[in-house]
């Protein structure tokens, strides 16, 4: 007897994409939180920033190496002619974005450095426009003042934190190496998008294995870690905020459109700031908070692709 075609009722057809979209969210939540605990690793290591960005190259790079082995990405290493001075160059500029952040950090707090970090899509935006002549639209350029004006708020340089966060401080040191620190991170991503043969994959790999050759005398000036608990905070800085970082963020942008990839993004800011008060029990002020809430809608204005292209991730530049 002929056996019947089993068929699959449109309401759980249509659900199928719906659950891999979901799956993407999720993942890119997860990805987006483990980011935010980067500050306490940086933090709790006790080391100086240009040892603690070594020791997250080192670690890094192997536990890409051995994710590229588990999925069998390990052809994409391979680079060729233009690729080699590109993973280069990001890769010193990475060791610069970095050491700034992680100096930045015990003297800003890590809210404040991680929310000023984010500020980098503003200097790709006026790149584009005073550099490469590309288009910009009215709301682009509205959102940009928005987002450098909600900045000015974010810093701790307006409102109530002035009196603390004056510009004779080490405070105002920490905010200009996060810029310095954002800057970077831009000039990173302009200069991957002009290499389309490299794979976001190979490009945080070479640049951790850059960063363990430009700084490989580090240890020898400022000291090796001393503690079982340092080495620990490093590696986890190396294995699970660029490794496993790098693993959940790509597998959760592959599932998901551009447009909210953009949204989701901000989870890693907002983490930062409720770790910062969970655990050192360091709080925004009203202003402040103010600013947070600006720079995000501003920030979500720029970076929200105009057509949604499902399916598709985007050109990851690296590991943050």
């Amino acid at each position: 007897m002929q056996k019947k075609a089993v068929q699959v009722h449109p309401v759980f057809a249509a659900a199928r994409p719906s659950n891999r979209e979901s799956t993407g969210q999720w993942l890119l939540v997860a990805g987006g939180m483990l980011l935010g605990t980067i500050g306490v690793f940086v933090e709790e290591a006790h080391q100086h920033p240009l040892v603690t960005v070594l020791f997250r190259c080192a670690f890094g790079a192997l536990a890409l190496l051995a994710w590229g082995l588990a999925t069998g990405r390990m052809n994409e290493l391979r680079l060729r002619g233009k690729s080699w001075w590109i993973a280069c160059a990001t890769g010193c500029l990475m060791v610069v974005n970095w050491t700034l952040f992680f100096a930045a950090i015990p003297r800003i707090s890590i809210a404040v450095a991680t929310i000023v970090f984010h500020i980098q899509p503003v200097w790709i935006i006026l790149f584009g426009a005073l550099v490469l002549r590309e288009a910009v639209s009215p709301r682009q350029w509205a959102a940009t003042l928005a987002a450098l004006c909600g900045l000015a708020l974010t810093t701790g340089l307006v409102g109530d934190m002035a009196s603390v966060a004056s510009w004779g401080s080490d405070y105002a040191l920490g905010l200009l190496m996060c810029l310095g620190g954002s800057l970077c991170y831009a000039a990173v991503t302009i200069l991957a998008n002009t290499e389309k043969t490299i794979t976001s994959y190979a490009l945080a790999w070479w640049q951790c294995v850059t960063g363990v050759v430009v700084l490989a005398w580090v240890p020898f000036v400022f000291g090796w870690p001393d503690s079982a608990s340092a080495w620990a905070w490093l590696a986890g800085l190396g294995v699970l905020h660029t490794g496993l970082a790098y693993a959940i963020l790509f597998a959760g942008m592959a599932r998901l459109p551009l447009g909210k990839i953009a949204v989701l993004q901000f989870v890693y800011p907002l983490t930062a700031v409720l770790v910062d008060w969970g655990v050192y029990g360091r709080t925004l002020d009203a202003v402040q908070v103010a600013g947070v809430a600006v720079m995000a809608l501003a920030l979500w204005t720029i970076k929200k692709p105009k057509r949604d292209a499902a399916g598709s991730a985007p050109h990851q530049s690296s590991i943050r």
